[in-house]
């Protein structure tokens, strides 16, 4: 049986410290892994922290098909290119574990009706929009109006990720949702 070579390639997202490994091969079932410190990737992930320990690397998301490396600086980016690859291709062709799968969050039981609502359009459409710049916002909670969201990857830290926030989230779910009043980070 002939193995599929692993490919993997750069796309710039819109963050410009931020880049997006597209590998042609699952990493994860479903969702991300947002590591933003060597230690926390030490417990979960060996390929977060193998990636952590080249220069230059200040956060690794984990994707279904991609990696979202955030960098300190892009002085050395030619070879923090080359280093990013090298350490995913030798890491995937050892077989060695990607990412320990952390307990799910439980959802509480007595979540609104309203909380639920955001919750699904944020999975089923926000978050597939986003992962294509190699970035990932989840639901954290909703109250008296307000949505909190949780950016991570490329939309960490992005100059345009208060535009995504306000005329892009904000407007969707006050179409669904008339009583959403703002959404914010945290």
């Amino acid at each position: 049986m002939t193995k599929v070579p692993i490919e993997i390639n750069l796309e710039f997202t819109p963050n410009p410290n931020t880049l997006k490994y597209e590998l042609n091969r699952r990493l994860l079932v479903t969702g991300t892994e947002n590591f933003t410190t060597r230690e926390e990737a030490a417990e979960f992930s060996p390929l977060a922290t193998r990636l952590f320990d080249l220069e230059d690397v200040a956060g690794v998301m984990i994707g279904p098909t991609f990696i979202t490396i955030t960098l300190t600086s892009q002085d050395t980016l030619r070879e923090l290119n080359r280093d990013v690859m090298h350490t995913i291709k030798d890491h995937l062709e050892s077989g060695e574990i990607i990412v320990t799968p952390r307990p799910e969050a439980e959802h509480p039981a007595s979540e609104s009706e309203t909380a639920r609502r955001i919750r699904e359009i944020i999975d089923s459409e926000i978050r597939p929009a986003v992962a294509m710049d190699g970035g990932d916002i989840t639901f954290e909670s909703y109250r008296d109006g307000v949505v909190y969201l949780s950016m991570m990857g490329a939309c960490s830290g992005c100059p345009s990720s208060q535009m995504t926030l306000k005329m892009g989230i904000e407007t969707r779910l006050r179409q669904e949702l008339p009583e959403v009043q703002e959404v914010v980070p945290v």
